[in-house]
């Protein structure tokens, strides 16, 4: 894997500072410690870092095509560069390397823009054509690779694989963007296309971005969406047949490397699925990593060592202390912007581990939002039932009014929360799914936030977010809806910045064979019934799975990938988050109401209730603003 950064200027043809450029470069070492390389002319500069999996030899870049009129830095894995590599040799184009990043140039030169919706795979790449003074962005379907944006008042375009790179350019503008604070307050990450600072952007998933010179930077062009177009009649035991078939492919084209390469195994359903296609694929033992836990509410590790036995795997484990809470700085310097999932921690230490093993990992993300494994779904369809028997008329004032006077049991399994349901059934079904899935909702936001700050907000809720994408949504289908909805935010925002960056710190490349494109759509088409089949989530996968996986494996309650906040906030870490949440960092903002902090932090530990979820988050955008910001207690956030 790689790291791109990129300077443009959008008004004419001054001359790029190389020192800037290489200090942007050198901000993503960690993402390709390897080599780096610069390349400048009238009006354009960029930079790569380089982590070498294939053509070890002559895969240098920035590369050009062959009179040097275009020239490419790109990061990611075109899986069938193979094919498309002779087809456009049979047009006439010449290749001097062996390499994927090479197929990309001329792909530009013979379709355009249309290039990437011939590329199989996970990338961000840069492009400048000479001839046409075009800068071409591109990011793959799902949002496995990131490209950060922004433009400054001079005219000048910046660009990188990370925050950081932009950081790095004198004088871009630091002011926090309050939309995206009250987003990452409620989803515990920066929604794509936001950032947390006003003057950078992602360019989001399935969306490239074309600028010429002397012309304003338009809109990003989104080129695929996942389409959720009924498969048309197939019986279960076909669907299964050909989704094996299908992740079987995945995994094969993903094992091309020229260097070590293995698999997480955490014990889930999705990794175990993956270590088994590989082990029926590769002539040698896979190798494969996982992290234990202390405390058995956590652990998989016993699961996980089933399956290695299984598939005779070389199979490596290390424990984390249930007290690896010193890694909280290093997570914000690492993600550049406040990022909540606390499962960064164990996804940190699995990556570490891997690199001693090996460069390329696979990995089993993405399941859950395409096959319908999260409990929350059947929350959601059960919620939609009892929607569907009143009208909102009726059930807003009725629910909402049960909603208040129940008293809240953050001890109880969420099933039994009625509190937690009646304040949904009071909601119409985006605003219900976006209440179940917030970490911190909007009554707790509006006790959170300053009465100065929430007049900033001028109205803006995090819930728009899911409502613009609702509202763009290629189905009705209640279950298909909110698996397309978290395809959009959470695994995006979520899952793969987390793991991008866990693994990027490590140098390590991660590959997600069950976010391939073309098995993506397969998949949307499945009958919902396939996907959650009673209360059986992935049930399709799990019934494809039984011949290559035991039904300990299979069937068993999912546990995630999680550590004990609650347990933390009232023992270790107590004085810790204490500190933080109740320190000058955050009151010197003006962002907060210091005596509502104060009742969460008291509240917490004394046992009367579980904020756990919400102090890691406040606690991450603390260490956000001293990290990356370099906050001191006097400094406080410009508005």
């Amino acid at each position: 894997m790689c790291g791109i950064v990129g300077i443009f200027d959008l008004k004419g043809q001054r001359e790029i500072d190389q020192q800037v450029l290489a200090r942007m470069n050198q901000t993503q070492f960690h993402r390709g410690p390897d080599e780096g390389g610069l390349h400048t002319e009238p009006g354009v500069g960029l930079g790569h870092r380089r982590l070498s999996i294939i053509d070890l030899s002559s895969g240098h870049q920035p590369l050009f095509n062959e009179d040097g009129s275009v020239v490419v830095v790109f990061n990611g894995e075109i899986y069938n560069y193979v094919d498309l590599m002779p087809e456009l040799q049979q047009l006439g184009h010449t290749f001097r390397t062996h390499c994927d990043t090479e197929v990309i140039v001329h792909a530009w030169e013979e379709w355009g823009e249309a290039c990437v919706e011939r590329f199989r795979g996970m990338f961000a790449f840069a492009l400048w054509d000479r001839n046409k003074e075009t800068l071409f962005l591109a990011r793959d379907r799902l949002g496995i690779k990131p490209l950060y944006y922004g433009t400054l008042p001079d005219g000048t375009f910046v660009f990188g694989s990370e925050l950081k790179a932009l950081l790095a350019y004198p004088d871009f503008p630091r002011e926090i963007d309050d939309c995206a604070v009250e987003e990452y307050f409620a989803y515990g990450y920066v929604p794509e296309p936001r950032t947390i600072f006003n003057g950078a952007s992602k360019l989001p998933p399935a969306h490239t971005l074309t600028l010429k010179r002397g012309q304003a930077v338009p809109p990003p062009r989104e080129y695929w969406d996942v389409p959720f177009t009924p498969l048309g009649p197939i019986s279960m035991q076909e669907a299964e047949e050909e989704l094996i078939a299908r992740l079987r492919e995945a995994v094969r084209i993903r094992l091309v490397a020229e260097v070590p390469l293995g698999a997480f195994l955490s014990g889930g359903v999705d990794s175990s699925a993956i270590v088994a296609m590989m082990a029926g694929l590769m002539n040698e033992p896979v190798n494969t990593c996982s992290i234990s836990f202390g405390d058995p509410a956590f652990n998989e590790a016993a699961f996980a060592q089933k399956v290695a036995d299984r598939y005779h795997t070389r199979h490596y484990v290390e424990q984390v202390e249930s007290d690896d809470y010193d890694l909280i700085d290093k997570l914000a310097e690492l993600y550049d912007e406040p990022f909540a999932d606390s499962s960064a921690i164990p996804t940190y230490r699995v990556c570490e581990l891997a690199k001693k093993r090996v460069t390329v990992a696979l990995s089993g993300d993405g399941g859950d939002e395409n096959l319908a494994g999260y409990r929350r779904y059947r929350y959601h369809l059960y919620e939609e039932r009892m929607r569907s028997m009143l009208p909102l008329g009726i059930r807003k004032p009725l629910f909402g009014l049960l909603g208040t006077v129940y008293p809240k049991a953050d001890w109880a399994p969420k099933v039994v929360r009625a509190k937690s349901t009646f304040e949904a059934l009071a909601r119409d079904p985006v605003e219900g799914y976006f209440h179940s899935v917030s970490v911190m909702g909007d009554k707790l936001r509006d006790k959170l936030f300053s009465n100065p700050f929430k007049l900033r907000l001028q109205g803006h809720r995090a819930v728009d977010v899911m409502r613009r994408h609702a509202d763009r949504a290629p189905t009705d289908d209640p279950l298909s809806r909110v698996q397309y909805l978290d395809i959009k935010t959470y695994l995006a925002g979520d899952i793969l910045t987390k793991v991008d960056r866990a693994s990027m710190a490590h140098a390590l490349e991660v590959r997600v064979p069950i976010l391939d494109h073309k098995l993506v759509e397969w998949m949307s088409g499945l009958p919902s019934s396939y996907k959650l089949h009673s209360q059986e989530g992935k049930y399709i996968f799990k019934k494809a799975l039984e011949p290559h996986l035991p039904d300990d494996i299979l069937y068993r309650p999912k546990m995630g990938f999680s550590v004990p906040l609650a347990s933390w906030f009232r023992g270790p870490l107590r004085q810790r988050v204490r500190d933080a949440v109740l320190g000058e960092t955050l009151a010197s903002t003006g962002i907060f109401d210091m005596a509502f902090l104060r009742e969460m932090v008291d509240q917490h530990q004394s046992g009367l209730r579980d904020y756990s979820a919400s102090l890691w988050t406040i606690l991450m955008f603390e260490a956000f603003l001293r990290k990356v910001m370099g906050q001191s207690p006097s400094q406080g956030i410009a508005a």
